[in-house]
């Protein structure tokens, strides 16, 4: 219902000043609305913005349920009981506003009988006398919400101009609403993707899933156990390419910050003048080339883990800001002034001599101190040679799906070779070594022949061209009953049912060939656990 009252004469001081506050709060609120992603920020925004221009001392945004047909509050500002807040199409005059699809001015709300005051927390707001004004938010003909605004009373206000500006700011609002709907349905894809990706991320780094049951790597299970869910540092000791990286990852995965990002620097890749930057990050003009600030990785770790490989190649002027940060958990960038807090947790680690670090001056004593709460040593391939058989299991597995072939299984010969290899280059070697080994067999099986030459050399090949044609025969028989043996877990009457011959036959070559079908019988849990099999039996064994 438009009020009669009088409006100010074109061109008066005080419509000049309302004019330039209406395009003010019109330029805020777009931008606002542009700025803010998420539409309850967004939308949050724009009522402060009517709140601080043009003293509202209630607003409201209510959406149009479209399942219960309820009309919910969205977002609200000032004194509002967001309970109470819920409407039906017809009902008071912001539910008018839903069925008409028009707007509604209450000038006296105590005279409206029809206001329902659900808004009202505070009892002398609800006897103060107040103006509302309602305008509907529409989206291709179709109401789907109100703005509401309470003023304060005035007698001479102009109650058409104000509905006319309000209608612009819902004009503005329909078309962020619109927009939300519009990417809801992949927003709440992506969201579903994204929960769906960090589940399958924490079980592929459950430190159960890290492959070994060694003596030293159960030792390493326990450890992440107990410091997975602290936010205690951690220092992670151990040769190049024992899967540090692999633990830290763990690590993160089982803690509370799992949600957070886990971000990761290799101190030794990043040019010495180029650390404190990276790490700590610039303000726009630290450097030549510093155009705009960056933020650096311990901005980028916020709420998350910080991984920091090779920390032992870490220059000493950076050891000094790392060494803040930990005490004092908070950093500056590279040019700027402004402290900045940081929620990191640090893990770190190193393939280098530390203690010789500290010794030769390298390395900062208290920065040690301050690594070295929660050490976890992990160790060499070679000192966890009972898990070699799992690991080449795991990666046959993995390299045979990612190559597409048909690799189902490793020959013993070939085993044999794994196991007596010393490993310098650790898991990461051994996985190189059974890739290539995928890639380049054409069948089920992965015989000797197919690894590298450097493990040629580890025992005689079953393949040498220079042996006589019988001791070729037996070592080619060898690795196929050895083979069928493994498959078969050491059941010596289905390894003949395999082979499509006899027990008796089978069980007389096995006997010629000096085969010690025991080994086989064991599980993969207990062959991880036992010492290197021989391939003869001992002089007093019997097959």
């Amino acid at each position: 219902m438009p009020s009669n009252a009088p409006v100010h004469a074109a061109g008066t001081p005080e419509e000049h000043t309302g004019e330039v506050r209406q395009l003010s709060t019109l330029l805020e609120a777009s931008q606002a609305l542009l700025r803010e992603p998420l539409l309850r920020p967004a939308l949050a925004a724009v009522l402060e913005i009517l709140h601080r221009h043009h003293g509202a001392i209630r607003s409201t945004v209510v959406l149009l349920n479209k399942t219960s047909r309820d009309v919910e509050l969205e977002v609200s500002a000032g004194d509002v009981d967001a309970s109470r807040v819920r409407y039906r199409p017809g009902e008071g005059v912001t539910g008018q506003v839903l069925a008409t699809g028009k707007p509604s001015v209450a000038p006296q709300v105590s005279r409206e009988p029809v206001f329902l005051n659900h808004a009202v927390t505070r009892p002398e707001l609800a006897t103060a006398e107040l103006s509302y004004i309602s305008v509907p938010i529409t989206i291709d003909g179709d109401t789907v919400g109100a703005l509401g605004i309470d003023l304060a009373f005035k007698p001479d206000r102009d109650y058409q101009l104000a509905i006319n500006f309000l209608g612009v700011v819902g004009s503005m609002i329909a078309h962020a609403v619109k927009i939300q709907r519009l990417i809801d349905p992949d927003r709440r894809k992506l969201g579903g993707e994204n929960r769906q990706l960090r589940e399958e991320l924490k079980e592929r780094y459950d430190y159960s899933n890290l492959v070994g049951t060694s003596g030293p790597m159960r030792l390493v299970h326990q450890q992440i156990t107990q410091v997975a869910r602290t936010n205690a540092t951690v220092l992670l000791r151990g040769e190049s390419g024992t899967g540090k990286e692999l633990v830290a990852q763990a690590i993160h995965c089982n803690s509370p910050r799992a949600n957070g990002p886990l971000i990761k620097v290799n101190c030794a890749a990043l040019p010495e003048d180029l650390i404190e930057a990276e790490l700590f990050g610039y303000e726009k003009g630290a450097f030549t080339g510093a155009y705009m600030a960056k933020k650096g990785r311990f901005e980028l770790a916020e709420g998350g883990t910080l991984f920091l490989d090779e920390i032992g190649d870490l220059n000493l002027v950076a050891q000094v800001k790392l060494l803040r940060v930990l005490q004092e958990h908070e950093f500056v960038r590279l040019g700027g002034t402004k402290t900045i807090r940081a929620n990191v947790r640090l893990i770190a680690a190193t393939h280098k001599d530390l203690e010789a670090a500290l010794a030769a001056g390298t390395f900062r004593e208290d920065l040690y101190h301050r690594l070295n709460v929660f050490a976890i040593f992990i160790p060499p391939l070679r000192e966890r040679k009972t898990d070699v058989l799992l690991l080449a299991d795991h990666f046959l597995e993995k390299f045979s799906r990612e190559h597409s072939k048909t690799a189902q299984r490793i020959s013993t010969p070939a085993l044999d070779r794994l196991m007596a290899h010393q490993w310098p280059g650790n898991v990461r070697e051994l996985a190189n070594v059974i890739e290539r080994a995928v890639v380049v067999s054409n069948t089920s099986v992965v015989h000797a022949h197919h690894l590298p030459s450097a493990l040629q050399a580890t025992e005689r090949s079953d393949t040498h061209l220079n042996m006589p044609l019988q001791e070729a025969l037996d070592a080619f028989e060898r690795d196929l009953l050895q083979g069928v043996l493994r498959s078969t877990r050491g059941n010596r009457a289905e390894a003949a049912r395999l082979l499509s011959t006899t027990a008796r036959v089978f069980n007389y070559r096995v006997k010629r060939l000096r085969i010690d079908w025991r080994r086989f019988k064991v599980s993969t849990s207990e062959l991880a656990e036992s010492p290197m099999p021989r391939t003869e039996p001992g002089p007093d064994e019997e097959l």
